[in-house]
């Protein structure tokens, strides 16, 4: 089956298996190589502290493959209901946990079983009683609409064949006046077709990247406001496929706020 989106076009099966395979072997293997960084160093580099980094699993932390920092524009709060699109292993949801503390809750979404059951294993500890991991698509959750305060996502939305899609769930998801808090890939200018129909550069963080523009338009199409933008300028690609689009296309990492109409 192939979708298409603000035109662009790729074949949303072979994007999906490609995507479950690499998270798979991040999940399983966080030491092996990959078109991006991973980790503990990589996470404090682009903003997180290690306040937050020391209050998650060591292992959730090691398989963290997230592109930027957003907590400072999500400001959660105690007591709020936060959904996590793309969770992995969970490093997100147990910060976001510590920061709604036992009056809050937090669920994520992940459709790559090894990512899931990771997080699962992680979360059986006193500290994150408030936590739970459904599998789902992040464009279709399955949760209850106008559930939560706050939705964040870390490196993911770019995945998806379908932002729009996502985009709108997100709005679904939250209360009137709730916040989409997200770090993602953007570009400067619009990619090629020979990148975005190639479903291993989609799992990579690029061939699915949006143009900085359309994706805001996209995410105010959804019914949101964007509210502020920042560059990740920290946030590095290591393959050489990676780095190249980087330097052709403008590819990058925004971190940005967004707050339900």
């Amino acid at each position: 089956m192939t979708t298409t989106t603000l035109s662009t076009r790729v074949d949303a099966a072979d994007v999906e298996l490609k995507v479950k395979d690499m998270y798979t072997r991040v999940a399983l293997n966080p030491e092996g190589r990959f078109h991006f960084e991973m980790g503990r160093a990589m996470a404090r580099r682009i903003g997180y502290t290690d306040t937050e980094l020391d209050g998650a699993p060591d292992e959730a932390v090691e398989s963290f493959a997230g592109v930027g920092y957003y907590f400072d524009l999500a400001d959660l709060r105690p007591g709020e209901d936060v959904v996590d699109l793309g969770s992995g292993s969970g490093m997100d949801s147990f910060i976001a946990a510590h920061k709604v503390g036992r009056g809050g809750h937090v669920t994520g979404i992940d459709m790559t079983d090894a990512q899931l059951a990771k997080a699962e294993r992680l979360r059986h500890e006193p500290t994150f009683g408030t936590v739970r991991f459904c599998k789902a698509s992040i464009d279709a959750t399955g949760l209850p609409g106008a559930s939560c305060d706050a939705v964040i996502s870390n490196g993911v939305i770019n995945l998806s064949p379908d932002k729009l899609a996502v985009f709108r769930e997100a709005a679904r998801l939250l209360r009137p006046g709730g916040r989409l808090a997200i770090a993602d890939i953007v570009t400067d200018m619009r990619l090629p077709e020979d990148v975005t129909c190639n479903a291993t550069l989609w799992a990579a963080c690029i061939g699915g990247a949006m143009q900085r523009d359309a994706c805001v338009e996209a995410i105010e199409q959804a019914g949101f406001t964007v509210t502020a933008m920042k560059a990740n300028h920290e946030y590095r690609f290591l393959s050489k496929s990676a780095k190249g689009a980087a330097r052709t296309y403008g590819v990058h990492s925004v971190s940005l706020l967004a707050v339900k109409g």
